[in-house]
Parts: C-alpha cells; structure tokens; sequence
C-alpha cells in the first residue's frame, strides 16, 4: 500500500485515478482550491480533503499527483518537493496507474467520454473516464479485472502514456494546439504515437487525418458502415437505431449521428473480446452521461437540457440531434444559452462558433468562462449579429424555468419549448441550481 496525495483532487479526470487507487487499497488524500460536489463526494468515500491548499497537506506521502492546473508555485507541490517527496503530473502518474492493466484506451477531440462510457457498458472491468457515466453514477467503477476501460487525453499528450491494448480515436480535429506549439505535425505525431502503441486499433477513418494513416486498424466507415439510422423518444428520453456492417441492428441511448458513430466504434473494439448478442444485450445498459444531452427536467412543452459542448463541432452536433428531438417531441423554439470557454478557444474558433447556432429561434450570450485565462477583446456583439443574441450576465434556475436579466436590465424568463445550455464552465451548475 502507497499513500499518494493529489493536488487539485476535484477535477473531473484527476478524481478518477484518485477513486481507482483508492480502491485499489492505497491510502489516499488530496486538495483543492475550494469544496465542490466532488471534494465532498471524495470525502464521503474516505479520502481526506483539505481545502484550500495548505502546507499541511503534505505529510510522508510516498508521492504526489498534480492536476495540469497547478502551477509551480502551489505551496504544496513546493513543501513535497522541499522534503524529497516524488512528485508527478498526472500525466507522469499513469504508467503507475495502469502498468499491469490491459487498456482499453479512447482519445479524440469529440465523443470521447460518451464513447468510453459506452465501452464501459460493453466489457466488464474497471473503468476511468473524464465524465459521470450514468450506469454507475461516477466517473469512476472499480472490479478486480484485469480490463480498464480509459478516456486518454490529448489535451496535454497523456494519452502517450496510457499503456493501450486497444486505442480508439473517434477523430483528430486540432484542439489543444498550444500545448504542440501550434504545430499540426507534432499534433498529428502524438495521435499516431498513440495509436501504434496499441495492439488493437479501431479508428473513425472518415476523419480527414486518421483516413491518411497506412497502419493496421479496424476502420470505421460512417457515411457507409452505418445505415437505417433513426431516432425515437420514450417518456422525454432519447434512443438511437441503426445498422452497423453486416453486424444487424442496435439500439443506444442518445440521439444523433454522432451518437451512432460513438456506439459503433465501442462495438467494433468489443467484437474481439465479447460475443455479438452479448454487445447489444450490454449496450443497453448505457444510460448517457452527465453533461452531455442531460435532460434536466421534461414536459409536454417545455425541456430543460444540460450539455457540455464548448467546440463549434461538438455545438453544431448537438444542436442537429435537438433539432431532431424537437420534432420529435412536436416543439417548435429552441433556445440556446452559449457560456463561452476559454478566451483562447473563443478566438481560435471565433468563425465556427458564429455559424454552430444557426437553425436556434433565440441565442443568449453569457460572458465567457475564462478559467484563469487572461482576457482578450472579442467583438461578440458583432460576431454573433445574424442571431440578435441576448446578453447576459448569469441564469438562475427558479423553479424548472431559467430566468435572467439582459444588459438592459429587462427580466427574461424560459419555461416553453427546448431550452439548451452549452459549455465547460460552470453553466451546468446554474443550470441545475439545488437541484
């Protein structure tokens, strides 16, 4: 038994590696900045939390873990390093994590949570993903298995160390670029890197890039592998139909091509490890994600919906399958509440994300989420013109109605048709108020 102390244990990705290894029967402790729904949860699992960061966390911990959000400045990464105490980036932290496991490992800039929660349902073992899968209430399900399914991360090229034994990439569109320093063949090094460490490769080849790669991989073909696609809704819920290959019919929850795609590259990396009839049997056990097409609160007329998506692409994905929704349900007024994320992400994107909300009857614009960024000067009124947005300075949730005030100081309140927030920050909070 190890006892490990993780700095900046709240995170959604760092938490689960905390929960596995304290699973695993390693004494376990961390910190944060503040309490959040996650510290506490920790808490009440039996893992120590001390916030905010504090000297005294430190103790004789055989080593630390830290979050990529720590800085070198962190008082407790600067007391462990003063007492010789090993220190990691999570990064750093994973071969010791999963070394003697067989990985199931899933990276992409878009689908990977859902797509790992996906596969979760499909093979039996452990697994340690970036959200909260729904079948199990944790971004975290522990079993004595040698099997871990993994959402590896390229965010900070981590995905490298992750010890595949099989890789799915659900596509390699450019994010993250500054941690390559912007160099798109350094970016497009670190995905094939990846993929050839795995012994199993299962890969979306209608994206632009990973169509290019001559290895050996199960390939995904999309626009003709998948067939019969349709949509149905079952008391306010979601579900996805389709064909896939020559391999028959599933059904997913969800809704959306998108949903379709992640589905079927988690059934081509189950097919050698589980029987067809056993895949759809389990498939049906995935009940979505938190976050992501979250269904808050549903009536006939009015839908509360919580998603994570803070990428044009992911934004205009979700935005077809509510789309779809929509009709379905026979509502006719979409609104969409945009948080932006990250000043540099903003700016990168500024042209996607002008045109990702067309189709929305009302656009309203919160300030952006900076997350420790400093502020850069972006025209959003002129940017986002064609919509007429509304601005705003925060939502609440009262009752199941999100209300605001606009920049002119007039009230606003939403409880008819779909309603749909969309971004990282901390939206989905005021989204769910106490709920």
């Amino acid at each position: 038994m190890k006892k490990v102390h993780f700095i900046g244990i709240g995170g959604i990705g760092i938490s689960a590696i905390a929960r596995f290894l304290n699973e695993k029967g390693h004494k376990i402790s961390g910190s944060d900045i503040k309490e959040s729904k996650i510290t506490k949860e920790l808490e009440n699992e039996g893992i120590e939390v001390i916030t905010p960061h504090s000297k005294e966390a430190i103790k004789d911990q055989d080593f630390v873990v830290y979050s990529a959000a720590i800085k070198d400045d962190n008082i407790e990464l600067i007391t462990a390093k003063e007492r010789g105490i090993k220190c990691l980036s999570r990064k750093e932290a994973l071969p010791y994590v999963l070394d003697d496991k067989k990985v199931f490992a899933v990276a992409g800039a878009h689908g990977k949570s859902t797509t790992t929660a996906m596969l979760a349902a499909l093979i039996e073992g452990s697994a340690i993903i970036g959200a909260i899968s729904k079948q199990f209430g944790s971004n975290m399900r522990y079993e004595t298995s040698q099997n871990v399914v993994f959402e590896a991360d390229e965010s900070d090229s981590s995905f490298l160390n992750s010890n595949p034994y099989l890789a799915i990439v659900t596509n390699a569109e450019p994010e993250h670029m500054e941690h390559y320093d912007y160099d798109l063949a350094k970016f497009h090094a670190a995905y094939r890197g990846f993929l050839e460490r795995a012994k199993v490769r299962v890969i979306n080849a209608d994206d632009e890039f990973l169509a290019t790669l001559k290895i050996d991989a199960i390939r995904l073909n999309p626009s003709t592998d998948i067939t019969d696609l349709s949509m149905v809704v079952r008391d306010y819920q979601p579900f996805t139909s389709f064909n896939l290959k020559n391999l028959g019919k599933f059904e997913v929850f969800g809704m959306g091509e998108h949903i379709a795609i992640d589905a079927s590259l988690a059934i081509l990396a189950a097919l050698d490890e589980l029987p067809l009839k056993t895949i759809k049997q389990n498939l049906l056990n995935f009940q979505g994600i938190k976050k992501r097409f979250d269904i808050l609160y549903a009536s006939k007329n009015y839908v509360l919906i919580d998603d994570y998506a803070h990428h044009p692409t992911e934004i205009k994905a979700t935005l077809n399958s509510v789309f779809e929704y929509a009709k379905l349900l026979g509502i006719t007024r979409v609104v969409a509440i945009f948080q932006p994320h990250r000043y540099t992400r903003l700016s990168a994107n500024l042209k996607g994300f002008s045109e990702c909300f067309k189709g929305v009857s009302e656009l309203v614009i919160m300030p952006v989420y900076a997350a420790g960024e400093s502020p850069v000067e972006i025209d959003m009124k002129e940017n986002f013109k064609a919509y007429d947005p509304i601005f705003t300075d925060k939502i609440s949730r009262v009752d199941e109605a999100i209300e605001f005030d606009d920049e002119f100081g007039v009230k606003h309140r939403l409880d008819d048709g779909i309603v749909i927030g969309f971004g990282a920050g901390d939206i989905s909070v005021l989204l769910r108020g106490n709920k």
